[in-house]
């Protein structure tokens, strides 16, 4: 998805679905696939990430003088980070694209939406190469950092593209000299391109990008957005359970009896640590195995057989009730 056509044809792509009630059984073979891609679960998170998203890309439109307000999401590994990022981004993709079709027989279509993974160990010319190959910018390499990224903002700015989504950003370190050129890049396109920029990385506020001059310039102008574990309870909502709820309801397997995973949120919260990815892998990894096995259902006991993340594992007393 790190370029324009792998992003469109994810965006352009209908999700899996989950089976409707008078629909035909699927096969074996689309049940075992509609597993292992799986729906995206609405989370709070990704609520909150959208909503921040359509306020501050009406906020920035029309913002000519200063870099536009961002948004920095953060939170633990396998806490849904990317899968948010990735949500939010398509549903831009799609809403522009309902409301500026592209006219018939016209060879350019606009790219609102860009996605760039920062690489490891990012210099400033490496992360504008990336930017550059999103949107297939042909790069020599006699070119200069200053002629690509000029380069890169026309092209942009052509392109249309008015959300910039930039993952893995945790992999920056302003304190060293590579990556504080790097932040002054990203700096630089956010005040060059009229586009919201949002972020996504690990635990970034434990990370140099929040620290310095240069973080608190990030800072100061990044509303932070947490994608953590979710709690077990929060006031009188269970917003664990009723993940484990969605999931269960878009399972799709013959024997399963709903109501079996939300009576066992506790060992379900305790296995992953209320981590949304983890949970999902879970119980994904235990449908394909119910599946293969013909048992067709998904129990306590078969959950237990699954073997998780090492993140999620070290978090889960040993000792586990059976």
């Amino acid at each position: 998805m790190t370029t324009w056509q792998g992003w469109q044809r994810f965006a352009t792509t209908d999700p899996p679905a989950p089976p409707r009630p008078g629909d035909p059984p699927r096969s074996t073979e689309e049940r075992l696939a509609y597993h292992s891609a799986f729906v995206t679960i609405r989370t709070p998170a990704i609520s909150q990430l959208a909503t921040q998203v359509r306020t501050l890309m009406i906020l920035g439109r029309h913002q000519q003088t200063t870099a536009r307000p961002s948004l920095i999401v953060t939170g633990p590994a396998a806490a849904g980070k990317t899968t948010a990022l990735l949500n939010v981004g398509r549903a831009c993709h799609l809403a522009h694209t309902r409301q500026n079709p592209t006219p018939p027989g016209s060879a350019h279509t606009a790219a609102p939406v860009a996605y760039v993974l920062v690489p490891p160990g990012a210099t400033a010319k490496t992360l504008i190469t990336e930017f550059a190959r999103y949107l297939g910018i042909p790069v020599a390499a006699r070119m200069t950092q200053t002629q690509i990224t000029d380069a890169v903002c026309h092209t942009y700015t052509q392109a249309g593209v008015q959300l910039v989504l930039i993952d893995e950003i945790h992999r920056l370190n302003p304190r060293t000299t590579t990556g504080a050129q790097t932040a002054d890049l990203l700096k630089d396109l956010t005040e060059r391109l009229a586009a919201t920029f949002v972020y996504a990385g690990i635990n970034v506020t434990d990370t140099p990008l929040f620290s310095g001059t240069r973080g608190a310039q990030l800072a100061g102008r990044a509303t932070l957005i947490t994608c953590g574990p979710l709690p077990a309870r929060h006031g009188t909502r269970e917003p664990f359970r009723d993940v484990i709820t969605d999931i269960e309801n878009a399972l799709d397997l013959t024997h399963h009896k709903p109501g079996t995973l939300p009576r066992h949120t506790a060992y379900l919260h305790q296995r992953t640590a209320g981590r949304i990815g983890s949970l999902t892998r879970l119980i994904r990894q235990a449908a394909i195995t119910a599946i293969h096995d013909g048992t067709e259902r998904i129990t306590k006991a078969s959950l237990d057989t699954i073997r998780l993340d090492h993140l999620a594992e070290t978090h889960h007393h040993p000792t586990r009730s059976r």
